[in-house]
């Protein structure tokens, strides 16, 4: 009897190990069976520690830059955070629908695919304006930065990181239609991706040769080195503009098909009603 309440006692004694092992398993699978999950782990650290040792690196081999540079960290900030909204706008909204589980209740509806985007990228402005003008009139009393000082460049700038930010979403919200939810985290993830090669703090000469072509293949770097000629008083560059003008336009465009051929395969495969929380 004694040796029975013994088994009894160790067996319910290990019956907690147990149910917390087999949660830890399931929560296991879920992220085995998930690679934007298993990529995220290593992303987060792995771009920062790119992005702010490129930043070293530059500043370690030019000291006078820091000098000339009062205001140029902080308009890179400011810039950085229209693409990232911009990009981020479309993105949330379109996955509040998917939370919801309001897609399939939107396309039954007269609404067509290419007006849904255009009322995301409306969205998004909206959203962009909210975050940002307000941290740019901060900017001037705090740190004595006016952003307007950039003239009517900064129009340029922002227009081309702001239609960056679009088709970088309309990627993301291909890639979760074809995938699920599974990849939301893409919505955060994927322009963080573009931030060691944008250049945002430093020159696009700090990147190894092979990174400079890939960096100039991408608008935001050419938006970046535009705004340091502005702000180091060398003039707008058409140049830079130009090439991220026709960048995003040939993105846009790649972006927008992948978007409508993604919506597609979910409307045929039934993913629509599907998806959600």
């Amino acid at each position: 009897m004694t040796g029975a309440r013994v088994s009894s006692g160790t067996a319910g004694a290990a019956a907690p190990a147990r149910r917390v092992a087999a949660m830890v398993l399931r929560y296991w699978y879920l992220l085995r069976g998930s690679w934007p999950r298993l990529l995220e782990l290593a992303y987060w650290p792995t771009v920062q520690m790119l992005v702010w040792g490129l930043l070293t690196t530059h500043l370690r081999g030019d000291s006078d830059w820091i000098a000339q540079a009062a205001g140029v960290l902080i308009g890179a900030v400011l810039l950085w955070d229209v693409l990232f909204r911009g990009q981020l706008g479309v993105s949330i909204s379109f996955l509040e629908e998917m939370w919801s589980r309001n897609l399939g209740q939107l396309f039954v509806s007269p609404l067509r695919p290419r007006e849904w985007i255009v009322a995301l990228m409306t969205m998004s402005l909206i959203r962009t304006l909210i975050g940002v003008v307000p941290a740019a009139l901060l900017a001037a009393p705090l740190f004595g930065f006016n952003a307007l000082t950039m003239g009517v460049p900064l129009a340029a700038f922002f227009a081309n990181l702001l239609v960056c930010g679009w088709w970088i979403a309309l990627v993301v919200t291909s890639l979760i239609l074809r995938y699920g939810l599974g990849a939301e985290s893409l919505a955060w993830a994927l322009v963080f991706l573009l931030a060691p090669i944008a250049c945002v703090y430093y020159p696009v000469d700090v990147l190894p040769a092979p990174f400079q072509w890939l960096a100039l293949a991408l608008p935001p770097a050419h938006v970046f080195e535009g705004m340091r000629g502005v702000l180091f008083g060398e003039g707008f560059s058409m140049a830079h503009f130009a090439w991220a003008a026709g960048l995003n336009a040939l993105y846009m465009a790649a972006a927008g098909v992948f978007f409508l051929r993604s919506f597609d395969h979910a409307r045929r495969h039934g993913a629509l009603l599907q998806q959600g929380e």
